[in-house]
Formats: structure tokens, C-alpha cells, sequence
């Protein structure tokens, strides 16, 4: 059983796109993917709290492109020492 009392640190990962006005590179993207990959599976081990999904439709000239993002709200007990980054 997980309970809510005992996060102290809620990281914020973004998956995908969510400005149209900078774009992440696939590189970027994969590397988020790798982080929530890592505060899910390596010690302290976080929880998801909550998902966000984003989407944008944009009208390019005669196109319609879509942006959309994951934001993951993941949870600890303390805040881990892997996600001190510059």
C-alpha cells in the first residue's frame, strides 16, 4: 500500500513536446524516457501521482500537425541524489 504522507520530493518528467515553439530532439525525448525509466526502477524507487497528457494541433499551411506530452508526477520518500542535475 502506498500512502501520500510519506512523499517528500515530487519530481516533474515531461515526455514529448509541449512547445511548438522548441521542439525537443528524439535524443531529448529518449532521455526523459530513460529518467522516468530510472526513478521508477532504481532506489529510492518513486510512484507515479499523476499523468498529465498535452496536445496541441497546429495549422501549417495546409497541414495540421500534432504535439503531444506525457508529464509525469513522480513521487518520493526523499529527494533521490540522480536527479541533482545542472
Amino acid at each position: 500500500m502506498f500512502d501520500l504522507t510519506d512523499v517528500s520530493h515530487v519530481e516533474r518528467i515531461v515526455v514529448g513536446s509541449n512547445d511548438p515553439e522548441r521542439m525537443l530532439s528524439e535524443e531529448k525525448i529518449r532521455g526523459a524516457i530513460e529518467l522516468l525509466n530510472r526513478c521508477l526502477n532504481e532506489v529510492p524507487k518513486g510512484r507515479i501521482l499523476g499523468i498529465e497528457k498535452t496536445f496541441n494541433i497546429l495549422n501549417i499551411g495546409e497541414h495540421q500537425v500534432v504535439l503531444q506530452s506525457l508529464i509525469y508526477h513522480v513521487g518520493f520518500p526523499r529527494k533521490p541524489n540522480r536527479l541533482i542535475m545542472d
